[in-house]
């Protein structure tokens, strides 16, 4: 039987370049923009209408696909959104709409398929989070947070549903050649702001995402993933220090790591 994936997020980067591989692998995929009309790249893959913060537009989104395919074999939570900026500058407000992006809208896509992975006792979960979420960095603490709850909250949801016969597992990335830069939301650099290395800083951000790895890396992970029959909690794709900095941060004590990282943003 094809099996059918929903991929958030789906018309540029990681999870553009995700639809594309496992269409071409055999799967149906699903995936989603919030204005599918304005894509005019063809796609060998079906492309629907989502709004990852409201819960109506998911609900109608998950309910097309169980109308169209009778089931949904793997959802793949990749729409984000990053945020940069001093904590103390940033509006409340963007803090607030990042989580509602990065964490509470992956959940609530959780929520919608659940009932029919449980209904067909199959299905797997992939939440897509960042290297980023498994420490605090500097001008990227919201970002970082949202990414490290949703990390958590797969650990949760793994436990409660592995009797169902659902996997869930979660793929932390690195810096990958994205338009992520493009999309983020930038507390403004003030000229009078007392934090005048983050200006600094957020050039770094943006030259480590330019030089990233390719997408199809992640498409290739995921691929492997579901092949597995028992796939590890976590993975991480990305370049080597990337990977070691989680490995760093377990086994250093918390200011040596601490002093790394602001060494590495020239802090």
């Amino acid at each position: 039987m094809q099996k059918v994936v929903l991929i958030t997020g789906a018309s540029s980067g990681l999870g553009l370049a995700t639809a594309f591989h496992l269409t071409n692998r055999g799967y149906f995929v699903f995936g989603t923009s919030r204005n599918p009309d304005k894509f005019t790249q063809p796609v060998p893959f079906e492309l629907l209408p989502l709004e990852i913060t409201d819960i109506n537009s998911i609900e109608t989104c998950v309910a097309e696909v169980i109308k169209r395919k009778k089931r949904v074999d793997v959802l793949i939570n990749n729409a984000g959104v990053g945020i940069t900026g001093p904590i103390e500058e940033l509006d409340i407000k963007a803090i607030s709409s990042n989580f509602n992006t990065n964490c509470f809208g992956p959940l609530q896509m959780i929520k919608s398929v659940l009932p029919k992975m449980r209904e067909q006792s199959s299905g797997t979960i992939i939440n897509i989070t960042s290297i980023g979420g498994y420490m605090g960095l500097p001008f990227r603490g919201p970002y970082s947070a949202s990414k490290s709850a949703l990390s958590i909250i797969t650990e949760s949801l793994s436990m409660e549903v592995k009797n169902f016969g659902i996997k869930v597992v979660c793929l932390a990335p690195g810096d990958f050649a994205t338009d992520i830069a493009s999309r983020r939301y930038h507390s403004p650099a003030l000229e009078k702001s007392p934090y005048k290395k983050y200006k600094e800083s957020l050039d770094t951000m943006n030259k480590h995402v330019d030089q990233g790895n390719n997408p199809n890396e992640i498409a290739i992970a995921i691929d492997k993933i579901l092949s597995k029959k028992n796939p590890k909690l976590h993975y991480e794709v990305g370049s080597f220090l990337q990977k070691l900095s989680k490995t760093l941060k377990k086994i250093l004590p918390s200011r040596i790591f601490e002093k790394i990282i602001m060494n590495h943003y020239n802090l």
